[in-house]
């Protein structure tokens, strides 16, 4: 096979793929908003769904059902589709920026940023009876915490991966100190805040999920735009400058768009681990490190994961464990035993 067939090949290998992983996120969603403790048919829900979308009448269907998986589960269902989406791709992002495997979104401290954010909505509304918007919080303290890491960063002029990571380490760790300040200031209430860290799409609306779409399907397009850079930018600042790649726009631009996903996402869900790191890194390991590939599959993959983790944490719990620690308790051994055994393609 010569090497022009063999690119057709695998361009069509991973088409395929695609197109299988997209199946398997529609099959999902309409499996998902048909079960739990209200049973609805895979007909109704589908009828349900359609009818909401092409504005039909529905008057053939009850309306608790229509509310149920119009109100509350499809929300949650496109909630944690955008949210595995938009951790996968930040995670792509930072693991080829940084140029290490095991980077994902929360390597700046963008994470911390969002949940020291929350944490203080939450700690107000509790101490002072007020309402304030948790997630808005979250997203300001996200992206706050993203511009002082590029401050910090571009102390030497330009930034650089050893400056962004120990930025986002300085940070991260003040940030983490205030949230336990936090808590311990929260007392008997401490339980509102930890379980918002913990992670978790319980209680998300369609508010969430017209925050969540455009910021995530934009940040995709534009961060696959830019694909072709990002792979160059691999080689290192010296060798993407050698062939014409602007380094410091390059870094720049991708900061923003991970950041930016990143804290969107945080600021929905709460703190969802390993699902930014072991996306991005098992499609490396078994398919390519060409990011014009990687981009699309990881959202693709990623969200289809989350669907089903969260699926999980509200089908088989009576206490529904948060998806956050379903998804730690897995994809951490997980993640260590394909990155002990499997083929080391990381780059």
């Amino acid at each position: 096979m010569d090497e022009i067939q063999k690119l057709k090949y695998n361009r069509n290998k991973y088409i395929i793929i695609g197109i299988g992983i997209f199946t398997l996120i529609i099959i999902t969603l309409i499996l998902a908003v048909g079960t739990g403790a209200m049973q609805i048919g895979f007909n109704e829900s589908i009828g349900i769904l359609l009818g909401k979308i092409t504005n039909r009448s529905l008057s053939g269907i009850k309306e608790n059902m229509i509310a149920v998986v119009w109100e509350i589960r499809t929300p949650r269902v496109l909630c944690g589709l955008f949210v595995g989406m938009g951790l996968s791709v930040s995670g792509t992002i930072f693991q080829s920026l940084l140029g290490n495997p095991l980077a994902d979104p929360y390597t700046l401290g963008i994470s911390t940023g969002a949940a020291f954010g929350a944490s203080l909505a939450i700690l107000l509304n509790i101490l002072y009876g007020l309402a304030l918007p948790t997630t808005i919080f979250a997203f300001g303290a996200a992206m706050l915490t993203m511009m002082t890491v590029l401050m910090i960063a571009k102390r030497s002029g330009v930034y650089t991966t050893s400056s962004l990571i120990i930025s986002g380490i300085i940070i991260g760790s003040i940030l983490s100190a205030g949230i336990s300040f936090i808590k311990m200031t929260a007392g008997e209430d401490v339980s509102a805040i930890v379980f918002w860290i913990m992670g978790n799409l319980v209680a998300c609306k369609w508010t969430d999920v017209l925050l969540l779409m455009p910021t995530v399907i934009m940040a995709c397009i534009v961060a696959y735009a830019y694909a072709d850079d990002l792979n160059i930018m691999t080689l290192g600042d010296k060798g993407a400058e050698a062939l014409g790649v602007n380094t410091k726009k390059t870094r720049l631009i991708y900061m923003v768009i991970g950041s930016s996903l990143t804290a969107v996402c945080v600021s929905v869900s709460g703190v969802i681990g390993f699902v930014g790191l072991v996306v991005p890194h098992l499609l490396r390991m078994w398919l390519t490190a060409d990011n014009r590939v990687l981009i699309p599959l990881s959202a693709l993959f990623g969200g289809l994961l989350m669907m089903i983790a969260d699926n999980v944490t509200r089908l088989f719990s009576n206490g529904e464990i948060p998806v956050g620690v379903l998804t730690t308790l897995i994809g951490g051994p997980f993640f260590l035993f394909v990155y002990l055994r499997g083929p080391r393609r990381c780059s």
